[in-house]
């Protein structure tokens, strides 16, 4: 009876740790259930003297505040000081930008499902359908990407005019200062079509959308600014660009060397109260063609003009691109993806205090501004590029394996070809699903500092297994440049989007999971505000609620990843659905195992966290993929849950799964203290690592899908440019991939007739000839196969130019002089 008492109060203590119940409820449980054994009298008197003695020791203190504060909460509070790590400004400020969303959910270990499935599944408005089908549409068909890319290095001057005209470079301004006042979705939806036909009029359109100056005039800049600037940038009068990164200051941005001095000067005629900077800046997106230069830099006021304090932090500045002292440099070529790209630079250029952005109120606030503008920026453009770049290489790989033949077998149907076609079906599923994810985050008025980094890391990360894939497949067909190559340049711009808005390097091991411990953890910031607060009366206070909150939490977490991974799941409240619940289950139970191991690694590794960047980086990727298959499950969900779909979701889910207990064994194999992996081990996989990637008859059903046309292909790779106006070459595959279904059964009959001798020739032609004659197939469905084969030969084919075409002495360097000149 003494065991089984033992065993009770363990139920209920395993029972109120797994929901989570309050310290006061626990104490109440666990006295009622001693209670209940004595009440029977069925335990010896001196086992249950022992265990109520051994419970009073334990809950008096910790439910009498002052005894517990002094015990507990001032002796823990001095070593949580000591374990802090340093923060730089550039990380303190991150920490304080933006807003936290369904990512906290994940991160906490018990995620409220619910939340997720009332967040709305936004649509275009119908203004924002219309451009998207009209001048969207329109410009997609005027773009040529071996023209833009080889022969032009730039959009062509009607282009430019275009876009200018149809305000493209105002998205984001609102219909009173003369944009278009779009959402992110809207904006999502018309960056994804653009770059599925061109990267250089992607990246174009994306910037000035982007963080920039328009944005930066949007959230901060003064009433005057805003009337002056943001109707002449969405007309595009004004060309925008931002200068941050120069040649010393990259991912440090708050190093930057560029600075400015308070003084006065003449300023079109008049001495004012102004600044003088001195910058160097480059890979500055249309900075050879702006007319309106942002720069941030460091100000210092030496002779104390605007006050006591001499460095007053990082500032923000408009500079007109005629203003003297200032030099647009030459061009860079990033990766043979000629968007407009180079260096900005700066000597003793005097400008007045009202160019500031914000004015003088705003002065130090730099890099605030920068960072959460650069959330929302973050949150859309390079998703929706990366999309419509996948979404493109879906649709074409697709459509090529089923065309190309070899052993007189679609290629589509090889199983190496499956596997490599099953990828890209899945990464583009669930690199869809993300983009879309932190739009609707943005149009939801968050500033998503930690999901835009997850969503720019992996839509660029996936994107370049995509088109690796897609490249692959295609062999010769996209490794020969030329007008009918369509994937080739779309390959050498993936590093772009890898290096730019945070090197993924960076984002992985230092942001994700770097700012989404502090972020989304319900306690862990408000404990480092608590720990600096002056008061010790009230530092104690606050701190002794957030610690025990905190040991809650924890506990509650170890005993829900314990519970979870032995019952796999089955204990988690998740919506009951038949085809989707077990995949809530799971990603339940990682949630905890996640909330867990980051707890566990904060509290044994402190400060040292900070520079384990392959621990962070683990558990960085951890919350990724939950987020990515909330994402999934949220897109699937609110389509309707279409069955045949179903495959692609359950391959993209059961990968990133994968890469869940992939990220956390890592972490439990290298944890430094060898003791504690066995404690890591037994908490996040009891039964051993369990999961498995996806199998082979599934790889196969998913690799189908891509090989004809069907409503989920169509679904997948939706809102992207399909014509075939102008021979766009997507839309040719397009148009020829039903033509060549269609002729398959002729094909299978003149292979039988000739495997049988029944026909015979040297040549195709003279096959086909004889064919007819011998009445195996007739006429017109002779003419099917000869029209088919053209369409097919005209497929595949590849360029050839004369040796003069390609050398840059030649036909390209005057073109680029004529530009240069112009």
């Amino acid at each position: 009876m003494t065991w089984l008492m033992l065993l009770t109060l363990l139920g209920i203590s395993l029972a109120c740790a797994f929901y989570g119940t309050s310290l006061l409820l626990w104490t109440a449980a666990m006295a009622a259930g001693i209670f209940v054994f004595a009440a029977t009298g069925s335990v010896p008197i001196f086992s249950l003297i022992v265990v109520a003695a051994i419970f009073a020791a334990v809950v008096i203190p910790l439910n009498f505040k002052p005894w517990r504060q002094q015990l507990i909460s001032a002796p823990f509070l001095k070593q949580f000081r000591r374990m802090l790590p340093g923060l730089s400004e550039t990380e303190q400020v991150a920490l304080e930008a933006g807003t936290v969303g369904w990512e906290g959910e994940l991160f906490a270990g018990k995620p409220n499902w619910q939340i997720l499935k009332k967040q709305p599944f936004l649509e275009l408005t119908v203004e924002e359908k219309a451009f998207v089908d009209g001048p969207v549409e329109e410009l997609c068909g005027m773009l040529n990407q071996w023209e833009i890319t080889h022969r032009d290095a730039d959009l062509n001057p009607e282009t430019w005019d275009f876009i200018k005209r149809n305000r493209f470079f105002g998205m984001i301004i609102p219909k009173e200062y003369g944009g278009l006042g779009f959402s992110a979705m809207a904006h999502r939806a018309v960056l994804q079509k653009i770059s599925s036909v061109s990267t250089v009029a992607g990246s174009t359109v994306a910037v000035p959308n982007s963080l920039g100056p328009g944005e930066l005039l949007l959230h901060y800049g003064t009433d005057e600014q805003k009337n002056h600037y943001l109707p002449r940038l969405a007309r595009g009068e004004e060309v925008p660009c931002f200068g941050l990164t120069g040649p010393t200051a990259g991912s440090d941005a708050t190093s930057i060397p560029d600075y400015g001095i308070v003084c006065k000067g003449k300023y079109q005629g008049k001495e004012v109260l102004g600044m003088r900077l001195n910058f160097d800046k480059r890979y500055i997106t249309l900075a050879p063609v702006a007319t309106i230069v942002g720069i941030a830099f460091r100000l210092y006021d030496p002779d104390g003009l605007l006050g006591e304090q001499e460095d007053l932090g990082i500032s923000l500045a408009l500079i007109p691109r005629d203003t003297k002292g200032m030099e647009i440099g030459k061009r860079h070529l990033p990766m043979n993806i000629p968007f407009q790209n180079g260096p900005i630079r700066g000597k003793d250029v005097f400008i007045p205090l009202d160019t500031l952005i914000g004015g003088t109120e705003m002065i130090g606030q730099g890099w605030r501004m920068l960072i959460e503008c650069l959330s929302v920026g973050r949150a859309i453009s390079l998703p929706s590029t990366s999309t419509g770049g996948s979404k493109t290489a879906a649709l074409a790989t697709g459509a090529y394996s089923r065309i190309r033949k070899q052993f007189n077998m679609p290629i589509g149907r090889f199983e190496g070809i499956e596997a490599a076609l099953d990828r890209i079906a899945g990464n583009t599923y669930a690199i869809s699903a993300l983009s879309r994810m932190t739009a609707t985050a943005v149009d939801l008025g968050e500033k998503p500092a930690v999901s835009s980094a997850i969503a720019k890391y992996h839509t660029t990360e996936m994107a370049r297994e995509v088109i690796t894939d897609a490249m692959d497949i295609h062999g010769g067909k996209g490794v020969i440049l030329g007008p009918k190559n369509y994937l080739g340049r779309g390959w050498q711009g993936v590093p772009v989007a890898i290096t730019v808005e945070g090197a993924n390097i960076l984002t992985r091991n230092l942001m994700i999971f770097g700012q989404g411990a502090i972020r989304c953890h319900p306690y862990v910031l408000k404990e480092m505000e608590a720990a600096n607060i002056e008061n010790e009366l009230e530092r104690i206070e606050r701190f002794d609620d957030l610690l025990f909150s905190h040991v809650g939490y924890s506990v509650r977490n170890a005993v829900r990843s314990l519970v979870l991974g032995m019952s796999f799941g089955k204990f988690a409240t998740v919506p009951h659905d038949r085809k989707t619940a077990k995949y809530y289950q799971k990603l339940s139970r990682y949630s905890a195992a996640l909330a867990f191991v980051s707890d566990f690694s904060m509290l044994t590794l402190g400060g040292k966290l900070k520079q384990k960047e392959h621990i962070s980086a683990r558990l960085g990727d951890v919350l990724s993929h939950l987020y990515i298959c909330s994402a999934m499950l949220k897109r699937f969900e609110s389509q309707g849950r279409p069955a045949a779909d179903q495959a692609i979701l359950a391959w993209a889910f059961h990968n990133a799964i994968y890469k869940i207990q992939l990220a956390l064994r890592l972490v439990v194999d290298n944890f430094p203290n060898r003791y504690l992996r066995t404690v890591l081990r037994f908490v996040v996989f009891p039964f051993g690592r369990r999961e498995r990637a996806s199998g082979d008859r599934l790889t196969h059903k998913v690799a189908q899908l891509l090989l004809s046309p069907s409503d989920t292909r169509e679904r997948l790779t939706d809102g992207i440019y399909k014509s075939a106006k102008a021979g766009h070459p997507i839309g040719m595959l397009e148009q020829a991939l039903p033509q060549v279904i269609h002729a398959e059964p002729l094909e299978r009959k003149l292979l039988k007739a000739l495997k049988h001798d029944e026909i015979f020739g040297i040549t195709w032609e003279e096959q086909i000839q004889d064919a007819i004659a011998k009445s195996v197939i007739s006429t017109d469905e002779a003419d099917i196969l000869v029209h088919v084969r053209n369409l097919v030969m005209d497929i595949i084919a590849v360029d050839e130019f004369e040796a003069e075409d390609l050398r840059a002495g030649g036909k390209l360097a005057p073109k680029l002089d004529t530009q240069h000149a112009a």
